[in-house]
């Protein structure tokens, strides 16, 4: 049995042993232990029960192996992005031109660089070890951070949105980088995602262009990379896709990746979501058939697993003692349970 639950100190070592593994995909958790550090720290200080309105707070998750203890996986929530670091993209707009002597009218699609400083809530760090995906694990990583922003509402803005990793050619190369960043950075394309996920963003606003680029200008095989994503993102996309997420109109300003975005009531998740009291903990449970639950214990210190409960006529739920054991749920205590797919 997999469980999703807020980071621990204690966690370091296979969240390092996690970031290592990513081979460089997941920027915003490069295997850098002090940095991990500070992030485990930030992490906890974000679950505070002082928190009463989204900020910069950073929520951190892992999918734990409770067989063996180990972490095979991360996600995490960011309160508002642009909290203390400005957050840069790429908005992309269609513009006019026209000359009616000549009777010549054009639109072309413009890149106009964004800067914010209070931005929506963003899912984000996503990333399970490759052996341990399947039987719904990938789904309980990603939303299992949706019954927590249900369960917290006031610490999360109305709308969340995500950042998708954008496409990479065979040779690990960014064409949209190399066709626009590289002139301005003069560094490769990891080395500055990688400082960008560090929170060294100062560079960025020294050496970003600030006017618009005009995307006909751009080589036709980069233009056809906009908004595109990495090929190992297209599951990702698609699951958030069918919880009600839709493109923004905006690109991320490194290697042109979606942004997609949703309104918190209107996530699939969210919306199915039921809350029941736990009546009865048997192992008459067990014998529960048909497509798992996604199961959580919505208090501050959230857990969350795969599962099927009993309900029963009195409105209460049943859970098997395993289920229970893992949510740290007993008997009187409320459950939060929503379909899986």
């Amino acid at each position: 049995m997999f469980v999703f639950r807020p980071i621990r100190e204690s966690d370091l070592a296979g969240l390092i042993a996690l970031a290592r593994s990513t081979g460089g995909g997941l920027t915003t958790l490069p295997a850098n232990e002090a940095y991990l550090a500070d992030r485990i720290q930030d992490s906890l200080r974000s679950f505070s029960p002082r928190v009463s309105k989204p900020g910069a707070e950073y929520y951190l998750f892992v999918l734990e192996d409770l067989a063996t203890g180990a972490v095979v996986g991360t996600s995490g929530i960011a309160g508002r992005v642009g909290g203390f670091d400005p957050w840069y993209s790429y908005q992309i707009r269609r513009e006019r031109f026209a000359h009616r002597p000549l009777k010549i009218e054009n639109e072309i699609v413009v890149l106009h660089l964004r800067e914010q400083h209070r931005g929506p809530s963003e899912v984000c760090s996503l990333f399970l070890r490759s052996d341990r995906r399947g039987g719904g694990n990938g789904r309980l990583l990603s939303l299992a951070r949706f019954l927590f922003i249900g369960a917290f509402r006031d610490r999360f803005t109305d709308t969340v949105i995500a950042e998708m990793r954008g496409y990479i050619d065979a040779t690990g190369r960014s064409p949209f980088w190399e066709a626009v960043g590289r002139h301005f950075f003069s560094h490769d394309y990891y080395a500055a995602d990688v400082l960008s996920g560090l929170g060294e963003k100062e560079f960025i606003a020294d050496l970003m262009p600030r006017h618009p680029l005009y995307v006909p200008l751009l080589p036709p095989e980069v233009q056809a990379t906009l908004g595109r994503v990495h090929p190992d993102t297209e599951a990702a996309l698609a699951l958030l896709r069918s919880e009600g997420f839709a493109p923004m109109g905006e690109i991320d300003i490194f290697d042109a990746g979606p942004l997609v975005q949703a309104e918190v009531g209107q996530l699939r998740t969210v919306r199915q979501n039921r809350t029941a009291v736990v009546g009865e903990i048997s192992s008459a449970a067990e014998a529960v058939a048909g497509l798992p639950f996604l199961l959580a214990n919505p208090v501050l210190n959230f857990r969350a697993c795969l599962g099927n409960p009993v309900e029963f006529p009195d409105g209460t739920v049943g859970l098997a003692p395993a289920l229970a054991e893992a949510l740290q749920l007993g008997r009187g205590d409320r459950l939060s349970y929503s379909p899986l797919r």
